[in-house]
């Protein structure tokens, strides 16, 4: 899956308070069987996993009794943006990327109603050095991205989720630990992969457990797919 080598394109579109600005980069990337399968599903409206509200684990991170201090946040596969901008409304500075133009449009317009501004970017999140997302993520967001990636590109997720985190970074990331089985996409991660994974790059994971949200479209699914949730901390620097 090499990119095609072709120059990027930048779209300015102007939002949120004052006008100021957010950012969609495209990129000219050939697009994957997963991708396809996301601008499918958009087109027709079934985006069944599409939430009003924030997971509570992050609510707790943000606003908790031991909140973490506002900084730089990466929202992966942000969706229409209800994370994003649940971030940038307390005073974090959001970088969203996803892969699925109309959701992108989407969460633009409702970033716009919010009143808030974030950098969303056009783009596959396997890429996100060619991306140009930058580095020194204090927070890292992923909620039901990576379990959809097919097995030869989650390496990839995880060094680029690497690279960009800052020392001490929290990665909170969701995922089915038993996927539908008739679902197009793999959707699928366990604890075992988790560890495999991410603490040989330099991952601790603190915490493990099964979580639960509801979505108006798929009332319950987090109980027949198992649900989990796993925070991770980025090794600080030596």
């Amino acid at each position: 899956m090499d990119a095609v080598n072709k120059p990027r394109s930048i779209i300015r579109i102007s939002s949120g308070r004052a006008g100021m600005p957010l950012w969609c980069r495209r990129t000219h990337d050939r697009l994957r069987w997963y991708q396809v399968v996301y601008r499918l599903l958009y087109r027709l409206g079934l985006n069944v996993w599409q939430r009003g509200t924030p997971p509570a684990d992050l609510i707790t991170m943000v606003e908790g009794p031991s909140p973490l201090p506002p900084g730089r946040a990466l929202d992966l596969g942000c969706g229409t943006g209800t994370d994003t901008i649940y971030l940038a409304t307390h005073g974090w500075d959001v970088t969203a990327v996803d892969a699925t133009p109309k959701a992108l449009s989407i969460a633009q317009r409702n970033a716009a109603a919010a009143g808030v501004t974030a950098r969303f970017i056009h783009g596959d999140v396997t890429r996100l050095g060619q991306l140009g997302v930058g580095s020194g993520f204090m927070l890292l967001l992923d909620f039901g991205c990576f379990h959809t990636l097919p097995e030869d590109r989650r390496t990839a997720y995880v060094q680029g989720v690497t690279d960009a985190a800052a020392p001490g970074a929290r990665l909170l990331l969701y995922g089915f630990r038993r996927p539908p089985k008739a679902a197009p996409l793999h959707a699928g991660v366990t604890v075992e992969e988790i560890r495999s994974r991410f603490i040989r790059s330099g991952w601790e994971l603190v915490k493990a457990q099964r979580s639960s949200i509801e979505t108006p479209a798929a009332r319950g699914a987090d109980e027949r797919f198992e649900l989990w949730c796993y925070l991770l901390r980025r090794a600080d620097a030596a």
